[in-house]
């Protein structure tokens, strides 16, 4: 993982932090984002969007997906949506999956129930760990 990489993990961690402070029902936005074109952008090789900044990524993604704003949903922790937006981004990275891919495996359910135990964990030990969940349950 090179210091760009990892400066894009970091990004995604932002936006989907961001996404708590602005209301956004947790499920929902990160459905939302990793089906998104931006998110489809961010996993190509190279791309404009790289470069944005996690409250530009977000408007990007409020505009393609619609209202997400809770008066009933959950919205999780702000270090939970960070943790789940940087694995999330270091998956695509480790092993080249695309958004769609990786959210099928790992949807936001799957990430709330397993974030206390992996985010303390390396990324690529609990990407392994949530990769295999998802085979034992195919």
């Amino acid at each position: 993982m090179n210091e760009i990489q990892l400066k894009l993990c970091d990004i995604q961690g932002r936006l989907f932090e961001l996404s708590a402070e602005k209301k956004y029902d947790s499920v929902a936005f990160i459905k939302a984002f990793m089906m998104s074109e931006v998110a489809k952008e961010l996993d190509s090789t190279y791309n404009r969007m790289q470069w944005a900044g996690e409250e530009y990524l977000l408007e990007e993604v409020a505009a393609g997906a619609g209202e997400m704003r809770t008066s009933n949903g959950e919205i999780f922790s702000a270090d939970m949506l960070y943790w789940i937006g940087y694995i999330y981004r270091y998956w695509h990275y480790y092993n080249g999956e695309d958004s769609t891919k990786i959210y099928k495996q790992a949807p936001a359910l799957t990430m709330k129930r397993n974030y206390m135990i992996f985010h303390t964990m390396d990324p690529v030990l609990a990407i392994e760990d949530l990769k295999e969940i998802h085979n034992q349950k195919q």
